[in-house]
């Protein structure tokens, strides 16, 4: 009896079971098992010397394929291990799991480590790099384990073969004399893990997350197939740092937050505008097809209970008991989470017919969601914020053309913003969900032909993707990710189709043949939290925003004190024509000023002397720049004017 093994190319080849990776790599050339690491199996990343027992798909990865990112990111975790107990004898070992841009290892240790332990041990990784031991896997039986680490002194590791499932296979891997603990897969040698890496810092973390338990020193390292990648990150990095909304924030004066509203923002009038201008230009785009609602903040439990948010979203809601004496007063309300419920509420509020579909509503609501004390950080994870929410409720024929046309206003958005660079992610059912497989089966199918036309239509500008699982747990949705200025990316629009919450609510409208059925409802966000898209422009632009958005326009900064009477002149001819501009004129050196209104991100200063007054001139010096302009007032604001045109209204 012979597997059969299909090989990318579509050619077939049959070979005896338990034959491995390396053995086939290395009968098609040597060439090939030198650069190959590891193999997929029907898309599945494998060592690749493990047997093969079946029929798959197999394909061979070298270090240079994307899929072996994540392999050499574990493969320094376990480096990384292996050189902190070598340099610090009894340090115990618990978890070094991969993460989004790297991984980290958790260490127990009396004395905690420190980034300035961080040369020795990078050294000490190199090193056990260039010795370049294989990764070898070894099946041992549970006693085997925890006799093992028992006699090591390494309690978490005990602790973590205990955990192990009865049944599931308990697999050790070894890089020379050093092995862990490790679900796999690895690399066919230590050495494949190259140079690119960097120990990045430190951070406490309870074992287990549990704060009763020991303290432990996690180290966190990013690695990268090559040096150029890692270079690029951490100039990245650096960049980051430098746009930090929180930094801008307190150097433009835009909000703040203190401990007596943790997660909720105090805008100041910089801010502000900002956050008002971003609200003006959405209603502009949704003012021709959408009707703006409003919904209350307090709605009673039971409303909660029928959605289904009461059960499914409990742990992540505000809610409180009313303080009356009467019984019938003593109610519990939440505060809304999400606005759909309030919607269909609208929706249900008058009878409609299938000539009323579709029914769009908008509503920039304010919702309130906890958000554990760690995770807040700045406007990017907040507490309370503001949605720009919308609900679609249409026919089942309708849907498709819906999400279709709510895809070109995502995209059109996004653009006006300066988001070029987009994918559009289907995410499909989760494990916890409501309704039928079959409600699941027509939308995730209605949602797929979507996600092929919104490929084919944007001629390759879009990229598309699956996320397998990652639905919302009444529906299956469109994710779209934009990328940023400095290659970041942020999850921000969505388009979920829901079957469920309107027959839940009991809301129906008349069909043509004069029978009751239950709308789809498609829910719709484009920036999603107004707040952490505000977060994402600020660090996109690095504060520079363009004319149309930035809080203060122009500042009219004197020379001399003779020109005040004429810079006041300018200030109230500009504010007249609606631009947002404000007069510096204190005591103080030209130089000195523009400095002062740099760091602010004043984006024009517009600088009037005696020359300027006497003329009716204006010098206009933009930010970033030292050249200076020369321009009549009347030319000045013509042009001022017309940059500071929302996108929206130059169409």
């Amino acid at each position: 009896m012979t597997i059969t093994l299909t090989f990318p190319d579509g050619a077939q080849r049959q070979f005896e079971p338990g034959i491995t990776g390396l053995d086939i790599a290395k009968g098609i050339s040597p060439s090939l098992a030198k650069r190959t690491v590891a193999m997929a199996l029907d898309g599945r990343l494998a060592d690749l010397a493990d047997p093969i027992a079946r029929d798959a798909k197999i394909e061979f990865v070298s270090r240079e394929d994307p899929r072996a990112l994540e392999l050499i990111r574990h493969d320094c975790a376990h480096v990384l291990a292996e050189a902190v107990q070598t340099l610090w004898p009894g340090t115990q070992v618990t978890i070094g799991p991969v993460i989004e841009n790297g991984f980290y290892y958790d260490f127990y240790r009396e004395e905690p480590f420190t980034p300035e332990d961080f040369p020795a041990i990078e050294k000490k990784m190199r090193e056990i790099i260039a010795r370049d031991a294989a990764f070898t896997k070894e099946e041992w039986t549970r006693d085997e384990a925890k006799s093992f680490f028992e006699t090591r002194g390494e309690a978490f590791k005990v602790e973590l073969v205990d955990a192990i499932p009865p049944g599931e296979s308990l697999k050790i891997y070894r890089q020379g004399e050093w092995l862990d603990l490790c679900r796999g897969p690895h690399m066919t040698s230590v050495g494949k893990v190259g140079s690119a890496f960097k120990l990045m810092k430190v951070a406490g973390a309870y074992w287990r997350g549990d704060s009763n338990r020991p303290m432990l020193t996690r180290i966190y390292a990013t690695a990268f197939a090559r040096q150029e990648e890692l270079d690029a990150y951490l100039h990245q990095l650096e960049e980051a740092e430098k746009r930090d909304h929180r930094r801008l924030g307190r150097e433009m004066d835009l909000f703040h937050f203190q401990e007596e509203g943790p997660g909720t923002v105090f805008w100041h009038p910089k801010g502000w505008t900002i956050f008002q201008e971003l609200i003006a230009y959405m209603r502009r785009r949704l003012r021709e097809d959408y009707q703006e609602v409003n919904a209350p903040q307090l709605l009673d439990k039971s409303l909660w209970e029928t959605s289904g948010h009461w059960g499914w979203y409990r742990e992540n809601m505000f809610a409180a008991q009313s303080a009356g004496e009467d019984a019938e007063d003593k109610r519990w309300f939440a505060v809304k989470p999400m606005n759909c419920p309030g919607h269909v509420q609208i929706f249900k509020h008058g009878l409609k017919s299938y000539r009323d579909l579709p029914l769009r509503l908008a509503e920039f609501g304010v919702v309130h969601r906890y958000e554990p004390s760690g995770a807040l950080h700045g406007l990017m994870r907040v507490r309370g914020f503001t949605q720009d929410d919308a609900h679609v409720f249409c026919t089942e024929e309708q849907m498709a053309e819906e999400c279709l046309k709510i895809n070109e206003l995502i995209l059109s958005t996004y653009s006006d913003f300066g988001f070029g660079d987009i994918v559009v992610k289907l995410s499909t059912r989760p494990e916890k969900r409501v309704g039928t497989d079959a409600m699941w089966d027509q939308a995730e199918a209605v949602m797929s032909r979507v996600l092929q036309q919104i490929e084919a239509q944007s001629n390759g500008r879009i990229k598309t993707a699956i996320n397998p699982g990652e639905g919302a747990f009444y529906g299956p949705k469109f994710e779209y990710v934009l990328r940023d200025a400095i290659g970041r990316d942020w999850q921000c629009g969505t388009t979920q189709v829901d079957f469920n919450l309107p027959e839940r609510f009991g809301a129906f409208y008349i069909d043509a043949d004069g029978q009751k059925k239950p709308p789809v409802m498609i829910h719709r966000a484009i920036c999603g939290s107004m707040e952490r898209f505000t977060g994402i422009l600020i660090e996109h632009f690095a504060g520079h925003f363009p004319l149309w958005l930035a809080p203060v326009q122009a500042m009219v900064c004197t020379i001399t004190g003779e020109a005040d009477p004429y810079a006041m002149e300018v200030t109230s001819i500009l504010r007249k024509a609606g631009l947002r501009v404000e007069a510096d004129l204190r005591n103080e050196k030209i130089n000195y000023k523009v400095r002062e209104h740099s760091l602010t991100k004043t984006p024009v200063l517009l600088v009037v002397g005696r020359k300027e007054a006497a003329e009716r001139l204006v010098s206009i010096r933009r930010l970033g720049s030292q050249d200076q302009t020369s321009m009549t007032l009347d030319d000045a604001l013509a042009a001022l004017l017309d940059e500071a045109k929302a996108p929206d209204l130059r169409r």
